[in-house]
């Protein structure tokens, strides 16, 4: 650790006592996580980190000014999404998922009331959530990020950030568009619901068993995840031969390189989807239409990909869709020529 590192940890550790005594005088009420958790929290948290990507969009939906920082930077692409004040805010690194960059002395600097965490929900996470609780004195939360969840997830950064009426109009969207979707979704016959490979990273080779998280809006739309076959679980890596074996019909990916690449690849022209170009590059600005990652931006993606696999169901025009969205969770509406980006990316065909 070189000398300007050292001090600034020293500098964080040292304030953090008087801090959390501070912290600690605010009247407290105690709420219970999705994990079971009982935590003690402030009656209002002004300022909130949030401990992973997916969260970081979640309370940036409903408390924009109570967000602390980014897991990542934007990118170029990505920022003119977001107003400036928000794009700008400092990047605090991640405290859990892959690639953690948060250290406990950067948390205790930027003094936060609340740490929360959004995604899945099971003994790993709840442990990690009681490490972290333990390690900065920081009341911290453990929210579910499954689809049928975003409603009450919403509410609940709404009732903790004093955002209610707010949390609640979004919530109310969440569940109207999950709703209007499923009773789209009920009048296709099983035998129109493809067979789909969800493709992610730059060769195409990653993607999400049974039960997967990064796979909700696939699930939702009723389409057949192939590799569903291989079992329940979360993201994994497979083979080449074992999507030719799959014979998907349909391809959906996030990553340019990818889409840019397949449809010139001769080792994938025996697919199924690739002969008939049935390859999708999801939308990702600001953040992606499918996962990537997997909060409540993924709302937007059910429409976009309701409308690809079943236009008859679907015949809404995408636009406006999406520009309710992005001012509705994003607090910013697009320009025509920044739907004009997003449309086109959601549409066009890779080319051959």
């Amino acid at each position: 650790m070189d000398r300007r590192a050292w001090l600034a940890r020293a500098a964080a550790l040292a304030a953090a006592p008087a801090w959390s005594a501070a912290a600690s005088a605010q009247a407290r009420r105690t709420v219970v996580d999705d994990a079971g958790r009982k935590v003690r929290v402030p009656e209002r948290s002004a300022r909130v980190f949030a401990a992973g990507p997916p969260a970081s969009i979640l309370v940036f939906a409903v408390a924009p000014d109570a967000l602390l920082g980014w897991t990542t930077p934007f990118r170029p692409s990505e920022r003119p999404f977001v107003a400036a004040k928000y794009a700008d805010l400092p990047v605090t690194g991640r405290l859990t998922g892959r690639g953690n960059t948060a250290s406990v002395e950067l948390v205790l600097a930027s003094r936060p009331d609340l740490i929360v965490d959004y995604g899945a929900i099971n003994d790993t996470y709840a442990s990690l959530a009681d490490r972290v609780q333990e390690q900065t004195g920081i009341p911290t939360l453990l929210l579910d990020g499954s689809f049928d969840a975003i409603p009450p997830s919403l509410r609940m950064i709404g009732t903790l950030t004093g955002e209610v009426a707010g949390a609640d109009a979004l919530a109310r969207y969440a569940r109207e568009t999950v709703d209007d979707v499923a009773k789209r979704v009920a009048s296709v016959p099983a035998a129109k619901r493809p067979r789909l490979y969800y493709g992610r990273g730059p060769q195409g080779l990653s993607t999400g068993l049974a039960g997967s998280i990064n796979l909700e809006v696939i699930d939702k739309l009723g389409a057949v995840n192939v590799a569903a076959s291989m079992g329940r679980g979360g993201l994994v890596q497979v083979s080449l031969e074992q999507v030719l074996a799959w014979n998907p019909e349909v391809i959906v990916t996030t990553d340019p390189t990818f889409f840019a690449s397949v449809r010139r690849d001769p080792l994938w022209a025996p697919v199924e989807a690739v002969k008939a170009r049935r390859i999708h590059l999801a939308p990702a600005d600001p953040f992606g239409w499918i996962d990537f990652p997997p909060s409540v931006n993924r709302l937007i993606g059910l429409r976009w990909l309701g409308r690809i696999l079943y236009p008859e169901a679907f015949p809404d025009e995408l636009r406006t869709h999406a520009r309710e969205f992005y001012a509705r969770f994003y607090h910013q509406r697009p320009t025509d020529a920044q739907l004009d980006l997003l449309i086109a990316t959601a549409e066009r065909a890779p080319p051959a």
